[in-house]
């Protein structure tokens, strides 16, 4: 129930996992509330991911604009994804190692939970959605590091357990009844 990083779940949220958890222990499921340890910082987190995904952004960029001819600037890429270019393009192979390392640790970490959990259950995201354009709104004043954050802010269950490289799906719940914006809860395995 508790996301990452320190990040509050809403309380519809929660009340859709209470939901859900309810629902399958209906079905014979056997559930119990768990605290996921990640075994990492999340700064260390937040930091090690920003280098390892803009230095590999950097390089595929680099790729495309070789092959294409075309220019690695403003009029080919937008503000985060250029910023994101700039920040990976400064990553010292140490970094990049070191990075790798602490992706490590988390992963070693969460399949810990899998020596006696079948599956864990978290909301796909800790709020209810956000409105269209929170994710690009002044973009253009983010480095990679500040772009990872914004996301891994807004979806830090998700981040988990793609860095962890564990399987998960988001399978819909039903709505917030107050709003009736959809609620999503995550199956990592």
């Amino acid at each position: 129930t508790h996301a990452w990083g320190g990040h509050r779940t809403a309380p519809p949220v929660a009340d859709a996992l209470a939901g859900t958890a309810r629902l399958l222990a209906s079905l014979g499921h056997r559930v119990e509330e768990v605290t996921v340890d990640l075994g990492v910082d999340w700064e260390e987190f937040l930091l090690a991911n920003a280098r390892q995904w803009t230095a590999n952004l950097a390089v595929s960029i680099d790729e495309l604009a070789a092959a294409t001819g075309r220019p690695v600037d403003s009029s080919t890429l937008e503000p985060p994804i250029l910023a994101s270019y700039h920040y990976g393009r400064q990553v010292t192979g140490t970094e990049f190692v070191t990075a790798l390392a602490l992706r490590n640790r988390l992963s070693r970490a969460v399949a810990r939970y899998f020596e006696t959990h079948d599956i864990l259950l978290t909301p796909t995201l800790p709020e209810l959605p956000v409105p269209l354009g929170t994710y690009a709104k002044d973009a253009e004043t983010l480095d990679g590091l500040g772009w990872l954050r914004r996301l891994f802010d807004l979806a830090p269950f998700t981040a988990a357990f793609n860095v962890a490289g564990t399987p998960a799906m988001s399978v819909p719940a039903p709505p917030d009844p107050t709003t009736g914006l959809p609620v999503g809860m995550q199956f990592a395995a």
